[in-house]
């Protein structure tokens, strides 16, 4: 087949006849959200095989926030591909791996000395967390939190506080994990009862000696974009300081700028001992790591950590890049902007539907959520309507996610780099889809 008969047959594709050809042939665990096959994509556009234009609020889940394609990125892993594409940073390493853990090492939040080191995947990163902390802290437990997300691998399910569809039927899961309350305001619980919960695994559970250390998301991600409040997060670090306890913050979903901070972190003014990324890291090329205090990094033995594809040259170029854009772009700031955007809509549409709007969570820069209930009433999810108003967006050229461990949280996570007129154009197709569903 040559060049034009090539796309010629690729014109002619469907989303329906290419969704056919993926039910047959990938394993129906590995759904998507919508039937929607990228042709190609620029900053917060994608287009389908068909030529269908749609905004996209959702980011690859946050891992785009430079945009899609941007050029600097793409002209970084050019160059990076054209030199070499891997060698194993365990064998013969590479210098674009030195630089990103140096310049990352800076970032960090907190005065303390940093290392990193990097793996491919976020539950990699959670997974060599807690495998510097237990070989830190020579103890073996760990404590997560109720409706925390930390990955799909078996011992980071095991810390994953959400069931469906993540955890059904792929019991059992490790032992010496303990989970505690996450705190949120709207559900009831307050920092003092999750506090509390917390101190009474120790006296029930788990000897406080015993445990490694205590993990969780500055705003949870899957379990509904709760944020976590500061009160909360300032007393986690007492009592990791107190116990001598590890505190790993997943920054994963809530890292580079997404939150108006390089990391959420910092809206805390609280050091974690360490702390994972992925996701908005390399702009779409898989990459992740642990940051954290030096002392801490260094405890396992040489060859302890790594893999195969651990610090992919690529990755790293591309993530260097990434770093290079948010600084000269200003994308910290611009993702405080395009959430005080957001924030304004979504309260006119909570005042407009008081009854079906429960909640809005949009404090935290570019990751914003609205939570549908039925009459007014927290206890009463309502993911019929969440699934309406996802459902009526995609037609109308919008591209918007799910989460929420009862699946009626709507969540946003556009590109920091969206123009405005695109912003208030999905703003706009979102605010009609609301409309139409209630």
């Amino acid at each position: 087949m040559n060049a034009i008969e090539s796309m010629n047959k690729q014109a002619v594709l469907t989303n329906t006849e290419l969704q056919k050809r993926k039910d047959a042939a990938i394993a129906r665990g590995e759904a998507n959200l919508a039937p929607i096959y990228v042709a190609r994509a620029k900053n917060a556009e994608l287009w389908d095989v068909e030529g269908n234009r749609y905004i996209d609020f959702g980011s690859g889940i946050a891992v785009c926030n430079t945009g899609h394609a941007h050029p600097k990125i793409v002209d970084a892993v050019k160059r990076q591909v054209e030199l070499f594409s891997h060698t194993c940073v365990m064998v013969t390493p590479y210098e674009p791996a030195v630089a990103l853990a140096e310049r990352l090492n800076k970032l960090a939040p907190g005065a303390s000395d940093k290392k990193s080191m990097f793996v491919t995947t976020g539950a990699e990163a959670v997974e060599n967390a807690v495998k510097i902390a237990r070989a830190h802290t020579g103890r073996r437990a760990v404590i997560a939190f109720d409706g925390g997300y930390h990955g799909r691998t078996n011992f980071t399910l095991g810390l994953t506080g959400k069931n469906a569809p993540y955890k059904t039927l792929f019991g059992p899961f490790p032992g010496d994990i303990y989970r505690a309350p996450f705190p949120i305001d709207y559900h009831g619980v307050s920092v003092e009862q999750s506090l509390k919960a917390l101190r009474n695994l120790f006296n029930f559970d788990v000897a406080v000696d015993d445990v490694a250390a205590i993990i969780f998301e500055p705003v949870q991600g899957e379990g509904g974009f709760y944020p976590a409040p500061a009160a909360f997060v300032q007393e986690l670090r007492k009592i990791c300081d107190e116990h001598n306890i590890v505190l790993i913050a997943d920054e994963i979903q809530t890292g580079f700028g997404r939150t108006g901070k390089m990391f959420c972190m910092e809206h805390f003014d609280v050091e974690p001992d360490l702390m994972t990324v992925a996701k908005g890291l390399a702009g779409g090329f898989p990459l992740a790591g642990v940051v954290g205090k030096a002392e801490i990094m260094d405890a396992p033995l040489p060859g302890g950590l790594g893999g195969t594809y651990a610090g992919s040259p690529v990755g790293c170029a591309a993530a260097l890049s990434v770093l290079d854009v948010i600084e000269q772009e200003g994308l910290v700031a611009r993702a405080a902007e395009v959430g005080g955007v957001i924030k304004k809509k979504f309260q006119a549409l909570k005042k407009q539907h008081e009854t079906r709007i429960g909640d809005i969570r949009a404090d935290h820069g570019a990751m914003a959520a609205m939570e549908f209930v039925e009459d007014g009433d927290a206890s009463k999810p309502d993911p019929a309507l969440l699934a309406s108003v996802v459902a009526r967006a995609q037609e109308s050229g919008l591209v918007v996610l799910k989460c929420g461990v009862r699946g009626n949280v709507l969540r946003l996570l556009p590109p920091l780099t969206i123009e405005d007129s695109v912003l208030e154009e999905g703003l706009g197709i979102l605010e009609r889809s609301i409309e139409a569903s209630v």
